[in-house]
């Protein structure tokens, strides 16, 4: 997704214009749609005129509407979105107040105006637009001396830094100055994923070379992770993998990425965080049932004893269409990450999160126990759509 203009004014009211350059930015403009938005985008209508024979004849003409959303459609198969409501400014095709179905297509801008724009809504924009949001795949492509790391998005791949250090050959009886520059080497290595991986997003990070390289830079890495107490690179050593390359150079990318070890692994990536914050959730809730809440009653007393350290929350429960029930899940959403908690949203799309709509959309791990909170569950999140 490409932002192409944001004018938001200090009371939250105001517009953006988007262009959605891949399938997946319908998904996110689903979640951005709420009825009573106005939507301006371009359309086909279909017109009918009259000749001065009296004879009718009726063509498809493009024309740029401005719509006040009233039913939003959205075919997660072909990642199709139709948008329709009323037509909201003068048009030489159609009438004010005629009801008009708009189609949003790839690399077509449109024009979305709110009376709020809520934090929710915020980033799901930051998410839908940041490159690095969706890069859940890095690698390090490297061979003696060049190192290419790269960030791998559904749609291209984002070369963030380049490490070439000069690597003097083995001389007979001395490896003093060869084993010094390699340490260099690996080190600059090291400061580049430090500096250009966001673990919180990326999943895996694949180390690939051709030779023992990736494996003698790996045993560097960790041995300095150790030294310098890197808890960031200690914490995420599971998801390094290493794979066998032709060269260093970006081109080998593609051979890594089609090798059958690494297909497996990253088939499921983009849900790998939400599935294992899930899995923790259950463990929990087995064994400290006190540090484990779900449903929105429940989530909102942690929330104002400010005990919640991750909050998860399905993001079906913020096309709600009812202003008042949606404003208390994004109030939560705030109240968690002010008070230095996480936020994980799921998809509905997707396995994980139809697993959390069955604890009504919305659970939290707390920092500590409170004791079990046995008020029957008040209008929660059932009657979400």
């Amino acid at each position: 997704m490409k932002l192409l203009h944001k004018d938001i004014e200090k009371d939250n009211a105001g517009q953006v214009t988007l262009m959605p350059e891949e399938a997946e930015d319908m998904w996110h403009t689903y979640n951005l749609l709420q009825i009573g938005d106005s939507l301006q985008a371009s359309t086909i209508r279909k017109v009918q005129t009259e000749s001065s024979t009296g004879s009718v004849g009726s063509s498809r003409v493009r024309t740029t509407l401005t719509v006040c959303v009233e039913t939003i459609d959205f075919d997660s198969q072909a990642c199709q979105l139709r948008v329709k409501g009323t037509n909201l400014l003068e048009n030489p095709y159609v009438k004010m107040g005629a009801y008009h179905t708009i189609e949003l297509e790839l690399n077509r801008k449109f024009t979305l105006a709110k009376k709020v724009w809520d934090s929710v809504v915020l980033d799901r924009i930051e998410q839908a637009c940041d490159p690095s949001q969706k890069a859940d795949v890095a690698a390090v492509v490297m061979q003696e001396g060049l190192a290419n790391l790269v960030l791998v998005t559904p749609a291209m791949t984002l070369l963030r830094a380049k490490v070439e250090v000069t690597i003097p050959r083995k001389r007979r009886g001395s490896c003093t100055q060869h084993d010094k520059a390699l340490e260099r080497f690996y080190e600059a290595v090291m400061q580049g994923i430090l500096r250009h991986i966001n673990f919180d997003v990326v999943k895996c990070i694949l180390v690939a070379s051709p030779g023992f390289v990736k494996e003698q830079f790996m045993t560097f890495l960790f041995r300095e992770a150790v030294r310098q107490d890197c808890k960031l690179l200690l914490e995420n050593r599971p998801k390094f993998m290493m794979v066998h390359s032709s060269s260093g150079h970006k081109y080998s990318l593609k051979e890594i990425l089609t090798d059958p070890s690494v297909t497996s692994r990253l088939s499921d990536t983009k849900a790998a965080g939400e599935v294992k914050a899930l899995e923790d959730f259950y463990k929990m809730l087995q064994h400290e049932p006190d540090r484990a809440f779900y449903g929105l009653a429940h989530v909102e007393k942690a929330a104002d004893a400010l005990a919640v350290d991750t909050l998860l929350i399905s993001d079906k429960l913020f096309r709600h269409q009812d202003v008042a029930t949606r404003s208390r899940y994004v109030r939560l959403v705030d109240s968690v990450r002010d008070n230095g908690g996480s936020v994980r949203m799921f998809s509905s799309l997707h396995v994980s999160g139809e697993q959390l709509t069955q604890l009504s959309g919305v659970a939290a791990v707390l920092r500590f126990p409170i004791a079990d909170l046995s008020e029957p569950e008040e209008d929660s999140s059932s009657d979400e759509d």
